[in-house]
């Protein structure tokens, strides 16, 4: 594989942290670019972040005297990169606008945001599962009129956890509808407990716009391509209630889920113990080796413990067991910056590069 030269859009913030973390000795991504808002712009990155720095590892050295580029000057950016990574902090409209105009400066975008998760020929990718999506590519870029420029996005970080699980019930036993509580890291708003006091010995039980995405983005990426769109399925229908917890990194999933042909719980285990995907088939170098982990113990799988389980890429169950108003009941878990976030940001960019969609 060759070397691509990749930026970050949005440097700065937890994510772009994370993504520059992730991109320190990756064997195929180098990165050369930092970027972010005209505030940071012209300084160093070490001097741009001061003491946000949030990772527990510290700012590669090679990363600290990088000089941050200004993010809206996408045509000096773009000449210096193959693609970027973008995690942008900015309203919706101004992300889509900024996200359209790399891709139109023919700089494919890897995208963590949320803003063009609904655009109908943008693919919102879990390389595992629905990876043949990037077919939509060709479509898109007829539309924005590119070359090699498009933009793909990654999905929401509270559904990593309960989606994988739920796929490969599908096309045996038919989900019909789920349940879904989710318990989330405060990482998740960009926060550490320093920066946010009142998450101390405390739950918020509303995160804006989480529950809608829970239950919509998982639509879209099970559904099919159709006349150059991605038309989402209509089941499983999925309920959503999102609450904020007070742990540092991981999400975790509570989920109910009815079957149209009821398996059994050993024909459940076995299908998640066998399941893989193209980012296993095709050996991507941030892709877990068993995707699915099932944990017998009755008290795991546990944010503290198990949340880095294959460098923060894979999904943690437990608990599987009958329910009385829906079939089954089962929890699980991802990390939500690693697995939710860059890292499949970063895993999303692999799967493009496999695919040559990055040359």
């Amino acid at each position: 594989m060759k070397t691509y030269h990749v930026g970050v859009v949005g440097a700065t913030g937890m994510v772009g942290q994370r993504f520059i973390s992730l991109l320190e000795n990756h064997p195929w991504f180098e990165l050369t670019v930092v970027a972010a808002s005209p505030r940071s712009a012209g300084k160093t990155y070490e001097q741009a972040v001061g003491n946000r720095w949030a990772m527990s590892t510290p700012i590669p050295e090679a990363v600290k005297k990088m000089v941050v580029l200004d993010a809206s000057k996408v045509e000096e950016v773009a000449a210096k990169v193959d693609f970027i990574f973008c995690a942008v902090d900015m309203k919706k409209e101004e992300i889509r606008a900024l996200e359209e105009a790399y891709a139109k400066a023919e700089c494919p975008v890897v995208s963590n945001n949320s803003a063009h998760r609904f655009t109908t020929d943008v693919p919102m990718i879990i390389p595992e599962i629905n990876d043949t999506h990037t077919d939509i590519i060709p479509a898109q870029r007829a539309r924005l009129g590119t070359k090699r420029g498009f933009i793909a996005v990654k999905s929401n970080c509270s559904l990593q956890s309960y989606v994988p699980a739920l796929h490969p019930l599908r096309e045996e036993f038919g989900v019909e509808k789920a349940l879904v509580c989710t318990y989330q890291a405060i990482s998740g708003a960009g926060k550490t407990f320093e920066s946010w006091p009142e998450m101390l010995d405390n739950v918020i039980p509303y995160i804006g716009g989480e529950e809608e995405k829970s239950e919509k983005e998982p639509q879209k990426i099970w559904g099919t391509i159709e006349n150059g769109e991605i038309v989402p399925v209509s089941t499983p229908a999925i309920t959503a209630q999102c609450l904020r917890v007070p742990c540092s990194d991981g999400h975790m999933a509570a989920v109910f889920v009815s079957f149209r042909k009821k398996p059994t719980i050993e024909q459940i285990k076995e299908k998640w113990a066998s399941f893989a995907g193209a980012a296993q088939e095709l050996q991507l170098p941030s892709a877990p080796k068993q995707f699915l982990h099932y944990f017998e113990e009755p008290d795991r799988p546990q944010t503290k413990l198990d949340r880095m389980l294959e460098n923060g890429m894979a999904v943690s169950i437990g608990r599987l067991r009958e329910d009385t108003q829906y079939d089954y009941k089962f929890v699980c878990l991802s990390h939500n910056t690693l697995r939710g976030a860059a890292g499949g940001g970063v895993l999303l960019a692999e799967l493009l590069a496999a695919k040559g969609y990055l040359d």
